[in-house]
């Protein structure tokens, strides 16, 4: 996806997040600051970890005003540590205080999850094995996310379900067995797409290779199974691993031999990564 239209989707999904949290005014921030009164707030990491999301959190004050400058002294990807001073924020102290929640939910959860990747991406260094996300996103965050996780070290299985076919368990019941599946895959999707299709047993990683799967998924599979699927395959078919893969326990698939390890961790479990706006004063216009 290019930045003009991550930007455009970016946009759209900010001012939602902001019309959720200010349905008709601040009522805490217009008590207290009733008129226009500039000021600056800094953004210091409170825990260490990988910064992703800083134009997005800059964005979020840019639409409340586009006056409000965001002076950064780290980029996305960089390692910020406790007590390090992120960002300085300068602008109309109103807009500070009513975009500080939504613009920390984003850059929280955009570090938590690319730290979260970080560690896992480095468990695989050395290796021949590529760390994909999966669609395991917040609803209407799948953008923000899927970002971090390549801040983080990790890429990007399918966006969403016009990008690729993946046939799983229910795509193969609805059609009948494997080898159909792949069949009427290949005679719908054009030319271009591979047909990436989910196993669980033994059985069936030969019935897709036969099928002529171009990627097979070892799903939820011991690494015992994973190791003699691998050896069955022989090179026939693109092979990834995917079920319940986590930091502790992906260290061990580097030495099954799987192309691809996915894990929906990196979004669905990745703590967030603690960031707070302090020190807020007012300033001269």
């Amino acid at each position: 996806m290019n930045d003009i239209t991550m930007k455009l989707q970016a946009d759209n999904l900010i001012r939602l997040a902001l019309q959720e949290d200010i349905t008709s005014e601040d009522v805490s921030t217009n008590a207290v600051m009733p008129t226009v009164q500039m000021g600056e707030v800094e953004l210091i990491a409170k825990e260490d970890g990988v910064i992703a999301g800083l134009d997005v959190y800059a964005r979020v004050f840019e639409l409340l005003d586009e006056k409000t400058v965001v002076t950064f002294y780290c980029k996305d990807g960089d390692v910020v540590t406790c007590g390090q001073r992120i960002a300085t924020v300068h602008g109309d102290i109103r807009v500070l205080l009513s975009g500080e929640r939504v613009a920390l939910n984003y850059l929280q959860r955009m570090s938590g999850i690319a730290t979260y990747t970080r560690q896992v991406a480095d468990l695989l260094k050395g290796s021949h094995v590529t760390l994909l996300d999966t669609r395991k996103t917040t609803p209407n965050c799948r953008i923000f996310e899927k970002y971090a996780v390549r801040i983080g070290g990790g890429c990007n299985h399918r966006y969403n379900l016009s990008d690729g076919v993946l046939l799983k368990d229910n795509h193969i019941g609805a059609a009948g067995s494997i080898t159909k599946a792949v069949q009427m895959a290949k005679a719908y999707a054009p030319f271009v797409r591979k047909i990436e299709i989910e196993v669980e047993t033994l059985e069936q990683v030969k019935e897709a290779v036969d099928a002529g799967a171009d990627i097979i998924m070892l799903d939820n599979m011991t690494p015992d199974m994973m190791k003699e699927a691998v050896q069955l395959i022989d090179g026939r078919a693109q092979t990834e691993c995917s079920g319940n893969i986590t930091k502790e326990n992906i260290a061990k698939i580097c030495e099954i031999g799987v192309d691809f390890v996915s894990s929906g961790a990196l979004t669905h479990s990745a703590p967030i990564l603690d960031i707070s706006m302090k020190n807020l004063h007012p300033v001269e216009a």
